[in-house]
């Protein structure tokens, strides 16, 4: 299954298939003060900043998030939309909780973007799902409802079959619905990602659709993350991960490295072009 996502002159195919697509993390709020202080004085220098040095590291993607108390991001993520697609040609991944923020970012966006993201509840199927059919977007679909999160790999695909079926419905494609098994940090619970690892197997054998999730939830709280997060990248992509939101600064290696040894690269081309820009 393929998703296609469109910038304002660039397109990119997420595909079961692989190879893997990185949509890059960086433009978010969380932990990045100097972020939000730029965000507060409407300057996008910082946004721009971050956005070059995700593509230049290998980023196909750009999550956009520009939540944090007292914004209005009805007013900020389509202003923020409008500066990073004068810049760049790179589809968008519009990252909010607010639907009319989502919507209004929509309205002003070139393109096809990913909607990040819709869960099973029936307030979030009932309120995004048709925004993401009357703009064309894509979305992701998170495995968690009104019950919460299930450390049950089989019920959180029943979630996603949920959503899944909600937006067919509603006239939404099946390859425009990539869904999220959910990372949670290990140091909580020393089974949560084999527990996730299970739910990306479950969806890429019996649902087949692409597979995105938040890669460096799971090594929250311990040392050495970098050395966790790189283990679980192999291995989520090997069960059938295609599109994981992360640092690529951090990921994009390991990303190249797999991709290969998973015969997605012929001659390596891809794995040596980014050793050598790197050397460079």
């Amino acid at each position: 299954m393929e998703t296609i996502l469109k910038g304002r002159a660039a397109e990119v195919i997420i595909s079961t298939e692989g190879p893997v697509v990185i949509i890059g993390e960086s433009i978010n709020p969380t932990r990045r003060k100097k972020l939000v202080s730029t965000l507060q004085e409407n300057n996008f220098e910082y946004v721009i900043e971050l956005a070059e040095s995700q593509i230049k590291a290998g980023a196909d993607v750009l999550d956009v998030n520009v939540g944090f108390p007292g914004v209005d991001d009805v007013r900020l993520l389509p202003e923020t939309v409008r500066v990073l697609q004068d810049k760049f040609n790179v589809p968008l991944c519009l990252d909010s909780p607010n639907p009319k923020a989502i919507e209004a970012a929509l309205k002003v966006a070139a393109g096809k973007c990913l909607i990040n993201s819709v869960n099973g509840e029936e307030t979030a199927l009932q309120t995004l799902l048709p925004v993401a059919k009357e703009y064309g977007a894509a979305i992701i679909g998170l495995c968690m409802d009104e019950e919460g999160i299930t450390h049950d790999p089989e019920k959180r695909i029943t979630v996603a079959e949920k959503i899944i079926e909600r937006a067919l419905k509603i006239g939404i494609d099946a390859e425009n619905i990539i869904i999220d098994p959910l990372a949670m940090a290990v140091s909580a619970d020393s089974k949560a990602c084999i527990v996730t690892l299970e739910t990306i197997r479950l969806i890429h054998q019996k649902l087949g659709h692409n597979v995105t999730l938040g890669a460096s939830n799971i090594s929250f709280g311990l040392p050495d993350r970098e050395s966790l997060n790189t283990s679980f990248m192999a291995l989520s992509i090997y069960n059938g991960l295609t599109c994981p939101i992360a640092n690529p600064e951090k990921i994009t290696s390991i990303v190249r490295a797999t991709d290969l040894v998973l015969d997605r690269d012929d001659f390596a081309m891809r794995f040596v072009e980014y050793y050598q820009s790197r050397q460079q």
